[in-house]
């Protein structure tokens, strides 16, 4: 495939590159919280990995993936029933991928949804640990950021660690950190991974219109980067259809500030 010429938005730019982290899974269960996310792991089990098992995001395993927004006269093409208990199965047994979208992010990886703050007395509440703790150790992750900036790519820890990253002095006894999996981080600015030297979050892409030191200067801690860096991949024509199909009331333009598009002569530091 080869990327279009066609214009395209910033979000679907993310959408498609975090696409890339179901890629190479097989046959897991991809769940995406998020509309973005959602929308990426769709993408995946239409475009790039057919193996991939989705849910209807209600009880369900379905053959192909439910549009976002209102279903209309849309009916989901059901496969079999994913109750609680097989859900949790699949957890446990490692055949998951989850993309999600953390509030903070710290050099670990470790990533936070509860609040921000001290826990006693948080300056803000969110939606506490959910399933975060059994979720990051027991199946591979990756994380979407709209704003890529220092509250969020914060220094030292997280104000609250809600899921395992590769920090030796947290991991759980009987552990090690070759069994923790955190694929992709996919910003508004760039695509990172932990690649880098000892587990350093690397610069893995850069968007189209961003430089590294862009990148350096919205991040709280150094961040390794390479010689040389490829752009993030255009989105395809077949993959920009299939997003307008996926998401047909056109949710993903309202998840960014303004709806960027997704190629810029020059980003702005945060």
């Amino acid at each position: 495939m080869t990327a279009t010429k066609q214009p395209y938005s910033l979000a679907e730019l993310m959408i498609c590159a975090a696409a890339e982290a179901f890629t190479h899974d097989g046959e897991v269960l991809a769940t995406g919280i998020g509309v973005l996310q959602r929308l990426a792991a769709s993408l995946a089990m239409l475009n790039s990995n057919a193996d991939l098992m989705m849910t209807d995001s209600e009880a369900f395993m379905v053959a192909e993936p439910v549009p976002v927004g209102p279903r209309g006269g849309y009916q989901p093409k059901f496969d079999s029933w994913m109750g609680f208990s097989r859900i949790f199965d699949n957890v446990w047994s490692g055949k998951r991928h989850a993309l999600v979208g953390p509030v903070q992010i710290d050099r670990f990886g470790q990533a936070n949804i509860s609040c921000i703050g001290d826990h006693a007395r948080p300056k803000s509440q969110m939606l506490g640990v959910r399933g975060f703790p059994g979720n990051s150790i027991s199946h591979a992750n990756s994380f979407m950021v709209s704003s890529h900036n220092k509250r969020v790519f914060v220094d030292g820890e997280v104000d609250v660690v809600a899921s395992v990253g590769y920090n030796p002095e947290r991991l759980a006894r009987g552990w090690s950190l070759d069994e923790i999996d955190i694929r992709l981080i996919v910003t508004d600015l760039c695509v990172l991974d932990f690649q880098g030297p000892g587990r350093q979050m690397r610069i893995r892409s850069l968007h189209p219109g961003v430089t590294a030191e862009d990148v350096q200067a919205a991040t709280s801690f150094p961040l390794h980067v390479p010689d040389e860096i490829p752009t993030t991949a255009a989105p395809t024509l077949e993959q920009l259809i299939l997003i307008q199909q996926l998401d047909p009331h056109n949710l993903r333009a309202s998840q960014l500030k303004d709806n960027p598009p997704g190629v810029r002569a020059r980003a702005t530091t945060h």
